[in-house]
């Protein structure tokens, strides 16, 4: 049998401020494979190298899925624990380089966005829905554990009782039902998801860089245990703000009523 999972991969693109990563695995509903997984940090440490992106994206090739999850087909392959190891390790980097990047991130979900993939999306600042996604961890209907940072990072998100019914009942959550949960912040119908998704991420990518900087560092640590929060950095980036030529920019384009535009400096 063909393997398509060597087809797999983590596409990048970069345009007007926006630096989309697709899950590029449309054979398996996009699954992750292991390689997907070590791909992401060095992509997501080109969207922060690169001054004209201003946020990140991630969704998934095609219209069916966001991501499936992990790809099973390779479970067969890790058959000692130094290979199951170096797999839970790329998994692990891959979402940390998400949570704790510098810029915005946003994932576009339609479609399936089940197990590793639901996780995935949750490592982004916001998630933008179109009403046909499905949502689930089935990890209790494939007698999975998830790790005590795993629940951990999840009642962070969207609280103890909505992490305990998806874990506990390992059922199928519908866009409404992520809405209220906060496993979406936004749903828009299939027809209009695709303008309205690019407009929000328009909203992100014109307001000021250095304030986009610093709620995100405050994300950032506010997602730590509190013992280990480094609240001067905040404020440093903070200070930044009132210090700068965006600063001044913003105030002036207020009062003469336009757009103000923002250079990060």
């Amino acid at each position: 049998m063909l393997d398509r999972s060597q087809d797999a991969s983590i596409t990048y693109d970069a345009a007007d401020g926006v630096a989309t990563l697709t899950i590029n695995h449309a054979a398996r509903r996009n699954a992750m494979t292991h390689r997907m997984w070590r791909e992401i940090p060095p992509l997501v440490a080109r969207a922060l190298a690169d001054p004209a992106v201003r946020v990140i994206a991630v969704t998934g090739a095609g219209d069916a899925a966001f991501c499936a999850g992990a790809d099973i087909s390779q479970f067969g392959e890790q058959e000692d624990t130094a290979a199951i190891d170096a797999y839970h390790q790329s998994v692990e980097d891959g979402m940390e380089a998400l949570q704790r990047a510098a810029k915005p991130t946003v994932a576009l979900i339609r479609g399936i966005c089940f197990g590793g993939g639901c996780a995935l999306a949750l490592t982004c600042d916001v998630r933008l829905a179109r009403a046909d996604a499905r949502f689930r961890v089935p990890a209790g209907r494939l007698g999975l554990g998830y790790s005590y940072r795993s629940v951990e990072s999840m009642v962070a998100k969207i609280g103890m009782a909505a992490t305990a019914d998806i874990l506990l009942s390992a059922g199928i959550l519908d866009a409404e039902g992520a809405l209220r949960y906060g496993l979406a912040q936004r749903v828009w119908p299939q027809a209009a998801f695709e303008a309205e998704a690019a407009a929000y991420l328009g909203q992100i990518k014109d307001n000021a860089p250095l304030t986009l900087a610093a709620v995100k560092r405050a994300l950032v640590e506010l997602a730590e245990p509190e013992s280990r929060r480094d609240k001067a950095a905040v404020d440093a980036l903070v200070a930044a703000c009132f210090a700068s030529q965006d600063y001044q920019e913003g105030q002036t384009a207020f009062m003469e009523k336009r757009k103000p535009r923002f250079r990060g400096e």
